[in-house]
């Protein structure tokens, strides 16, 4: 015999309907505040890599070429983008300002993996807890096997904001104003001499 599956008698909310609403806003929240961080630390690899270049050195061909160095950057996953960081910084020579530099790198390391849990696990109903497991096996198989309530996604949240605001911090330190804020410092623009920067919205 064959079977197939009774879609009408499906709750309308499947597969995510034995979760309570604010269990997902939460995750969801958790999801978009790693997004802004993979944004924050594209934007700082821009800044790093411009200050270690003139004005004057910056021929046309050469525009071209970083230009599309920068755009190749900002397609790649959270990993990439954390060694892209890494590399740029401790390649500039005033990085001693930021002296906390490889404990940000190893806590950025580290959300990665969670980073990696919320965003591509399957989650199991909730316990009576309201504490939901994820399936979740990576390459080296490695298995997450710690339950995650609101709690867990709230802080994680909050731990995320943080790395957030020290990426930020390991730019303006150097006297450089962030992209797309209103801090004080050298901005993109003045940094590359590069107008095309502005218009391709990459300051925003």
């Amino acid at each position: 015999m064959n079977y197939r599956i009774d879609r009408n008698n499906l709750d309308h909310l499947f597969p995510t309907q034995k979760h309570p609403k604010e269990f997902w806003e939460a995750l969801g929240r958790v999801i978009a505040t790693f997004g802004f961080l993979e944004e924050t630390l594209l934007k700082a690899i821009f800044i790093f890599i411009g200050n270690k270049l003139s004005s004057e050195e910056l021929i046309e061909k050469e525009k071209e070429k970083l230009l599309k160095q920068l755009l190749q950057a900002s397609s790649d996953p959270m990993h990439g983008l954390i060694n892209k960081y890494n590399e740029v910084f401790n390649n500039h020579p005033e990085n001693s300002k930021f002296s906390n530099f490889k404990e940000l790198i190893n806590l950025l390391n580290e959300a990665k993996k969670i980073r990696n849990v919320l965003c591509h696990g399957s989650w199991r109903a909730p316990n009576e807890n309201g504490a939901s497991r994820v399936f979740f096996i990576n390459r080296q198989l490695y298995v997450f096997d710690t339950p995650i309530d609101l709690a867990f996604l709230t802080q994680t949240r909050q731990h995320v904001s943080e790395l957030i605001c020290e990426v930020k911090n390991s730019v303006t330190i150097m006297g450089w104003q962030f992209p797309g804020s209103n801090s004080h410092g050298k901005t993109l623009n003045e940094i590359f001499g590069l107008q095309h920067f502005h218009e391709e919205g990459l300051d925003k």
